[in-house]
Formats: C-alpha cells, structure tokens, sequence
C-alpha cells in the first residue's frame, strides 16, 4: 500500500469535511474481483492537478480466494475509510468490462455494487467510465498499455515516482478522467453548448468542474461514461 500526503505535506482531516474548498477531489476506484482493487485520491485547482493518496488493497490469499464475501467486505470497507478520511465530491470507477466471461462479470459486479453501496451511504455522487475512456482522456489512446498508462498518470500529476502498482495509476487515471469530463462540462454549460461525445444525462448532475462548497446531487445517481 502506497501512502501520499496532501499538496500542502499536512494530513487530511475528517474534520476538513464541512470546510468549504475551492477545488474538486475525487476518488478513483480499479474494481477487481480477483486481482488487486487500487484507489486513488486526486484534487485540481481547476488548472493544476495533484494526489492526496493512492495504493491497492492487495487480493485475497490463495487459501481464502473462495471466501468472496470476505473479498467484498474488505472493499466495502476500504471506500468507506476513504470516503471518510478525504471527504471526496465524487466517487469514478471503472466500469465493467464487456469482454469478461460471465463468472468473472458478475463478480465485478457484485464488487462494483459495493463500492456503490459505499458512495450512496455518504450521499456521494459515482461516475463509472469505461477503460477505454479513461485511457483516450488521460493517454490520448484509447488502447494504451499499462506502462504507458502509468507514465502519462504520473506526468499529469507531476509525480517524482511512477505510481505502482498497475491497478493504483489506473484509479488515478480514472479520476483524472472524471475531472477532465467533468471541467469540460462545466465549460460547454458555461457557453450553452453541448460537448459532443459526452452522454446528455452527465448535465443533469449537479457538479460544476470547480466548486467552492460541497453540493452533492441526491444518493444513487449513477453515470456511465
């Protein structure tokens, strides 16, 4: 498990959670059902973007591989702590992928429900993107590799280290994707226009790319990019 700081080298508080910011945090999550599940906290100025913290939580052991409930307990857990400790606006995950074989969707279903679960019981908005998505936002290439992926996350936010593992820069990536759509919105409203490329339901939350307070949409909204 990888650990960060805030920009500033201060902890963040729980406390910080009523004090009106002037950025947006977002907290990516990389589903996984067997695998590592990473994380990832990212905070923008609306000009520059840094991370608060990343990691994965690490898969079960082999002897526990088929106690799936412990799996997502453990997960369910991990977003909650999360969620807690960063007071984050919203919550952006990957959605699943179509190409699984249908044992391996449905468990990352059930997983993806969880971290839902997670987010609802904060009132806390989720926005789910596709992998290709999120590798066309943040790499420029709907099929970059994971080493690529890796590099482009650690230069858009100016990371000293590359992050790792594979499964926390692609949380990271995730929710660098969700803030780059969610400015672009912001910026298209401002003008009364439309983004093209961007579902016209990702208008209808209430998400301004940057905002001053906290001001979230009513629980259980869920997007799919």
């Amino acid at each position: 498990m990888t650990l960060a700081t805030r920009k500033d080298g201060r902890p963040a508080h729980r406390a910080e959670r009523n004090v009106p910011r002037k950025t947006m945090r977002v907290l990516g999550i990389d589903p996984a059902a067997a695998g590592p599940t990473g994380y990832g906290v990212v905070e923008t100025d609306g000009r520059n973007c840094w991370m608060l913290r990343f990691g994965a939580l690490p898969a079960l052991a082999k002897n526990r591989r088929d106690d799936f409930p412990a799996r997502l307990r453990q997960i369910h857990g991990l977003v909650a702590r999360l969620i807690d400790e960063f007071s984050p606006d919203s919550v952006a995950l990957e959605s699943v992928f179509t190409a699984l074989n249908m044992k391996t969707a449905l468990k990352l279903a059930e997983v993806r429900g969880v971290v839902l679960l997670a987010a609802a019981q904060s009132n806390i908005p989720v926005y789910s993107y596709s992998p290709r998505a999120v590798k066309l936002l943040v790499a420029g290439y709907g099929h970059a590799g994971k080493q690529q992926m890796q590099l482009m996350v650690r230069a858009r936010l100016g990371m000293s280290e590359t992050p790792g593992p594979a499964d926390a820069a692609d949380a990271l990536a995730v929710a660098l994707c969700h803030i780059q759509t969610a400015q672009s919105q912001a910026r298209f409203a401002a003008a009364g226009a439309t983004p093209a490329g961007l579902p016209q339901a990702g208008r209808a939350q209430t998400h301004p790319g940057i905002s001053a307070a906290r001001n979230r949409p009513a629980a259980g909204r869920i997007l799919t990019r």
